[in-house]
């Protein structure tokens, strides 16, 4: 963290200050400084767009009407620059009669990750972040890789854990990478369980099948980690399928039932807002030269005027974008974006194909066969190096040559496909292995 000291501004106003004075008249001794004139009367925060000016302040330990020095203006930055929150910190002063000013020049950290609560079971997210803002002013969610702001909320979040159960130990991690970065507070030295699992704001038509989904974590340990996705892979596709496309889950919330020293067991709420049931209106399709839009509807099930089942739609485009595969565009995009007509509580879907180049079969390669099976294999092979690629073949090819092989043993074969796009090529490497 690089620490700025504005020595020569600092020279600067004294020397102004001390011109000033020099034409004021007084009945003081030239040179002498007044009592007053180290006595704290105005701070200002300049460059900081993130932080209120009060929670600064707070975070410096300064206050207006203390005697002050250059020594503690050093230690308010110093306490600034630890925080990590700021990629400059800067200080400049002068004083007069009235008293000494203070400028505390700032420059924003916005390399910051969140803060996340994974089984800290005993207060809701909203209490530990309460708790934390009131001892430490400046935390707004978020943390520094650097400065010591983490481990202020560590021993914060320690001393209120040692409250609930002394065996309690915090620990904090960093999770996920780039911008799924995040610092990760959680709990050992006891065992978390969930008991039972309720759905506030489910209708009653949904209410069976995600009670019956709850059985997947019931007696499991309680993690927010674990329960995300179990809500995203579990239960939104049973609102996707029916049609509630904007359905959404709140945090987890835990309410603590029993707390024993070596176990707490937990009922967990996952709120829901279910939202509106979609029908679709139409699905248009732009970009395709390759096949026809009437061979592309044929993969699609979804029906007008019928709730969208979008867990079947995605299955249908992802099986339109393997049809590209098998006239050598391996690398086709297929892309829909979706637009709500929420008065008519309809869904039209922009679909658009963006078909790239066409491969050409490249270098066929065999592994783990003897020069007999590989020559028998090669042969069995009908798409010639130089032919356009069809990306369906190769898996064809290895299901029906692990049958023909099961005659000597139980065979496998992986597919690897290295693609050159300089050369437009696919290259295909089939490696066998015989179990034994």
């Amino acid at each position: 963290m690089k620490i700025l000291i504005f020595a020569i501004l600092f020279i600067g106003l004294s020397t102004l200050t001390s011109a000033q004075r020099q034409n004021t008249p007084s009945k003081r001794r030239a040179g002498a400084v007044s009592s007053s004139a180290h006595k704290l009367v105005d701070i200002k925060i300049t460059g900081s767009t993130q932080y209120a000016p009060a929670a600064v302040i707070a975070t410096t330990g300064l206050k207006i009407g203390q005697t002050v020095n250059e020594e503690n203006f050093k230690e308010a930055v110093q306490k600034l620059g630890e925080t990590g929150l700021f990629s400059n910190v800067g200080y400049s002063f002068g004083f007069d009669r009235e008293g000494t000013k203070l400028t505390l020049e700032l420059a924003d950290n916005d390399k910051l990750v969140p803060v996340e609560f994974d089984n800290l079971v005993w207060y809701s997210r909203q209490e530990l972040l309460d708790k934390i803002r009131q001892a430490i002013p400046l935390f707004q969610g978020r943390v520094p890789a650097s400065g010591d702001l983490t481990d202020q909320i560590a021993d914060l979040l320690s001393v209120m854990l040692a409250q609930k159960n002394p065996q309690l130990h915090l620990d904090y991690l960093r999770s996920g990478t780039g911008a799924n970065h995040a610092i990760v507070f959680s709990v050992s030295g006891t065992e978390i369980k969930i008991g039972r699992v309720e759905y506030p704001g489910a209708s009653a038509a949904h209410l069976p099948a995600l009670t019956a989904l709850s059985k997947k974590i019931e007696g499991a340990d309680f993690q927010s980690s674990t329960l995300s996705p179990f809500i995203k892979l579990d239960l939104l596709p049973i609102y996707r399928k029916d049609g509630y496309l904007k359905a959404s889950f709140g945090e987890p919330l835990a309410e603590v039932v029993s707390d024993k020293p070596d176990e707490t067991d937990v009922n967990v709420k996952l709120p829901v807002q279910e939202g509106e049931q979609y029908r679709l209106d139409k699905i248009a399709f732009t970009g395709s030269s390759t096949f026809p839009e009437q061979k592309l509807r044929t993969l699609i099930h979804s029906e007008t005027g019928k709730p969208v089942n979008e867990i079947q739609l995605k299955n249908d485009l992802e099986l339109l974008r393997r049809l590209y595969g098998t006239r050598g565009h391996v690398k086709a995009v297929v892309e829909p974006e979706a637009e709500f007509n929420d008065a008519q509580r309809t869904v039209t879907y922009e679909v658009t194909i963006n078909e790239g180049n066409v491969y050409k079969m490249g270098e066929l390669v065999f592994e783990g066969l003897d020069d007999k099976l590989t020559a028998r294999m090669r042969e069995a092979w009908k798409l010639p190096e130089g032919e356009t690629y069809d990306s369906t073949y190769p898996q064809q090819f290895v299901k029906q040559a692990v049958l023909d092989l099961s005659k000597d043993g139980r065979w496998t074969a992986a597919v690897h496909e290295s693609v050159d796009d300089k050369d437009s090529t696919v290259d295909v490497n089939l490696a066998f292995s015989k179990s034994q």
